[in-house]
């Protein structure tokens, strides 16, 4: 596994390097034989020192730990230890979702003159357009898997019983929303 060790306005001697693509390689093999790539990033947060370690166990799958500790040792082992729980969650939920599909969708934004002159332009968000992506074919359950192990907001999914695209979203008070559009033909 490729593996990219960083510090970001903090210098990293050649120990905490090799403590830290030593141990992330060692986590990683022990869920998975072949992890496309994984990256640690540490940073200075106050007083604290932060570590964030993504990994790649597969593609399409993206694991996040973030941890804040006294030195870098101590903040990468909290992160490494949230990946490894991760790790463990996703190698048993694989097993039981074996049968499950990817297809391509395009996803891409289309300007379109009459919605340019309804925005003002100074308090306009910035639209960033993502033009391709994987959008899994599963279960609802499947689809909260994706999106916890991907630590993402919201996640969207084509539902394996009906075929119809779906959503899945964290809610503010912390529990899980599901949106099932009718689609009337």
């Amino acid at each position: 596994m490729q593996i990219t060790i960083t510090g970001k306005q903090l210098h990293l001697g050649d120990n905490m390097q090799s403590y830290a693509e030593k141990n992330l390689d060692a986590i990683v093999d022990k869920y998975f034989d072949t992890a496309v790539n994984g990256s640690v990033i540490f940073s200075k947060d106050g007083d604290a020192i932060k570590a964030e370690v993504s990994v790649h166990p597969a593609t399409g799958a993206l694991l996040k730990g973030t941890a804040k500790g006294a030195d870098a040792y101590v903040a990468f082992d909290q992160a490494c230890e949230r990946i490894a729980r991760q790790l463990r969650k996703y190698k048993n939920r694989l097993a039981e979702h074996k049968n499950e599909k990817f297809e391509m969708v395009d996803l891409s934004v289309i300007d379109n003159e009459e919605e340019k002159d309804d925005v003002p332009v100074g308090d306009a968000p910035v639209i960033i357009a993502e033009m391709q992506t994987e959008l899994p074919v599963c279960s609802v359950s499947g689809a909260v898997m994706h999106m916890d192990l991907a630590d993402l907001p919201a996640l969207m999914f084509r539902n394996s019983t009906h075929g119809g695209l779906n959503m899945v979203y964290r809610r503010a008070d912390g529990n899980i929303g599901w949106i099932d559009p009718k689609n009337k033909g």
